[in-house]
């Protein structure tokens, strides 16, 4: 089974966000040995629970530090930035490592509306025309032209780069189709909302068509993971990931706890409800069941890849996640 990293440069209690670059690193480091596929960074703004702000800047420190794993982004944000600017930084990530970029890129903001108009400088985000500014960014990558007056006027240099992996982040049938239509990878962030379906996934592959990014259609899944050795191990180190998702249900931010606050933690009955539903898209447990829960999955949605997003306090025990997943996957 083909596997990937996400990671969000999560700054746990007691790190910074140096801290969380470093790790970042050392895991890009850790799946390059393993043989995973690739690792992408997300992208998050106005927080201090990640130190993900600038995923392209990372993708490039990461591909310098590596040799065989892919590496890229999941993504950029689009609204944030031009179709140039956009095909400028990938192809120069391509020019420096060929054949080991992807360029993933999402239509949500990855922050709240205070970054969101900071970042445009207070004016009015353009929030309609995702599609249609991907489509750009790739023609330009490709040293097209493209039908757009605003940039067909000029070029997006370095030129005659090796092609990145395009895809495009979602999870609607919307998005499935675009990125079938665009003949680029789709990724289903399944750990963020879940509700992943079979004729999401299909509605993509049925509307695939072939281009210079992609010969076939390629489907990648996401899902939050903490996996153990033993079962109680990974009770103990998904608590902590459990009380953030419920704090970002009830609008709240924070830096994750460490396991053992988190046994402290004070939790209601329906708090424990809430978490126990969400472990529909936190998959907690020995390494076996979640290896064998992720093979059940693919098989009956029929993606390709499973991309796996692990946030332990510990980067041993984060690390270990991967290693563990490598051993029953690989």
């Amino acid at each position: 089974m083909k596997l990937s990293i996400l990671d969000q440069a999560p700054i746990t209690m007691g790190n910074t966000a140096i801290d969380a670059l470093l790790k970042a690193e050392e895991l890009a480091k850790l799946g390059d040995e393993l043989g995973y596929k690739r690792m992408w960074m997300a992208e998050h703004h106005g927080t201090n629970s990640f130190a993900s702000s600038a995923p392209e800047v990372i993708a490039a420190r990461l591909a310098a530090k590596t040799k065989n794993i892919r590496i890229g982004t999941g993504g950029v944000m689009m609204m944030h930035y031009s179709p140039l600017k956009l095909a400028e930084v990938f192809k120069t990530l391509s020019a420096f490592s060929p054949g080991r970029i992807d360029f993933g890129v999402g239509r949500a903001p990855g922050g709240d509306s205070s970054a969101m108009y900071a970042l445009s400088e207070g004016r009015e985000p353009m929030l309609n025309n995702m599609y249609q500014k991907f489509h750009t960014a790739l023609k330009l990558i490709n040293d097209e032209v493209p039908e757009d007056k605003l940039y067909n006027q000029t070029i997006a240099t370095p030129s005659n780069i090796v092609l990145p992996e395009a895809w495009l982040l979602g999870s609607s049938g919307n998005s499935a189709l675009h990125a079938g239509r665009m003949g680029v990878g789709y990724s289903f962030a399944q750990f963020f909302m879940g509700g992943m379906t079979k004729e999401v996934l299909d509605n993509y592959k049925e509307n695939f068509l072939p281009s210079v990014f992609m010969e076939k259609p390629e489907i990648k899944v996401s899902y939050l993971v903490t996996a153990a050795e033993t079962k109680e191990e990974a009770e103990f180190e998904a608590l902590p990931q459990d009380i953030s998702r419920l704090w970002l249900m009830k609008g709240r931010l924070g830096q994750g706890l460490t396991p053992e606050a988190a046994q402290d933690y004070s939790l209601t009955e329906m708090d424990r409800m809430v978490i126990k539903e969400n472990r529909k898209i936190h998959l907690v447990g020995e390494a076996k069941e979640v290896a064998t829960r992720l093979q059940e999955e693919r098989d009956y949605y029929g993606f390709d890849e499973a991309m796996i997003c692990s946030i332990t306090h510990s980067q041993e025990k984060r690390l270990n996640v991967y290693r563990l997943l490598a051993r029953e996957l690989f």
